[in-house]
């Protein structure tokens, strides 16, 4: 499909992971995936389709702790709110660290599979 062209894979994986986000570890299957079709750099290119990835988790993300403090009936200015935010900054974090190395692990996953495939398709 795409042997070489960085980005296009990425972009391949990281639809992936969105549409199998519902399974657990699903950044490595889009990561694999965009690691077999780069056939090599599966780091790189793994990693990438993480963070790609992680763009829309980060949103729907975001837009769901601030309906959950919006609903809180927090008065302004609250003294818990820096917390609050501090806690949501932490966790959208941990999300793009999460997508980021699991995609790499399984772009490096892919290429290994393609390797010892002999790059017979699957």
């Amino acid at each position: 499909m795409g042997e070489g062209d960085t980005l296009l894979n990425a972009v391949v994986g990281a639809v992936v992971t969105v549409v199998t986000s519902f399974l657990p570890l699903a950044p490595v299957l889009g990561g694999a995936v965009a690691g077999y079709l780069q056939r090599r750099d599966g780091l790189a290119v793994g990693a990438l389709s993480g963070l790609l990835a992680a763009v829309p988790l980060v949103v729907v993300l975001g837009l769901f702790l601030g309906a959950i403090t919006a609903f809180l009936g927090v008065d302004f200015p609250p003294r818990g709110l820096l917390g609050v935010g501090f806690l949501g900054v932490l966790l959208l974090g941990l999300v793009v660290v999460y997508s980021v190395l699991f995609g790499a692990a399984g772009g490096y996953l892919g290429v290994y599979i393609y390797e010892e495939t002999g790059g017979e398709p699957l």
